[in-house]
């Protein structure tokens, strides 16, 4: 005689909690569906950011556990994690960044296609962290532009999710235009970059 496992129990419920992505708002009739070019490239986007972590420290390890089968990125569409800057659009900066180092992340965040956008995860990437020294970087948003903060020290993986999640929010709402914008132009020479 065997017994249930308790994953198997409640078959039902598991399928009806399944959610699909939402349509894009627009006009739909009998064979034909028509809506803006922007809501279809930010739904395509949206689900299918590849991120490229930067790991130094601590947060890395929380990163790895938000990778791993128990939260599971992959399903929020960041299946794909690469190593290679040209391959990714999201920057996940994560740990303790020395000054030596802020270079390094300049480097890798230029060597992104556009578009890209950047998470610094943890107190250290954020702020600096404790380390308020002369050789730590007191936040990474001094060399690159951030677009998601996620806090903690370490921050738990469902916080590193909730982050992956308001970029998926701001990449879906996000003009295909706003890259060409002055404003946006004036941001990355505020930086130094071109």
């Amino acid at each position: 005689m065997s017994r249930p496992v308790s994953y198997n129990v409640n078959e039902k419920k598991l399928v009806s909690d399944i959610s699909m992505a939402e349509m894009p708002a627009g006009h739909q009739g009998e064979g034909f569906f028509a809506t803006s070019l922007n809501s279809v490239i930010g739904l395509a986007r949206k689900n299918s950011i590849w991120p490229l972590p930067f790991a130094t420290s601590c947060c890395g390890i929380e990163f790895m556990a938000t990778m791993a089968a128990h939260y599971d990125l992959a399903r929020f569409g960041s299946e794909r994690v690469g190593f290679s800057p040209r391959q990714c659009d999201l920057l996940m900066v994560m740990g303790t960044i020395a000054k030596k180092m802020g270079p390094v992340v300049k480097q890798v965040y230029l060597q992104m296609a556009e578009p890209r956008w950047v998470i610094a995860v943890g107190a250290c990437a954020s702020s600096g962290g404790v380390f308020d020294t002369y050789s730590v970087l007191q936040g990474i948003d001094q060399v690159v532009p951030v677009d998601v903060y996620v806090p903690g020290c370490p921050p738990r993986p469902e916080a590193i999710i909730d982050g992956v999640m308001r970029i998926q929010d701001l990449v879906g709402k996000e003009s295909l235009r706003r890259r060409n914008s002055d404003q946006y132009k004036a941001l990355l020479e505020s930086y130094g970059i071109q």
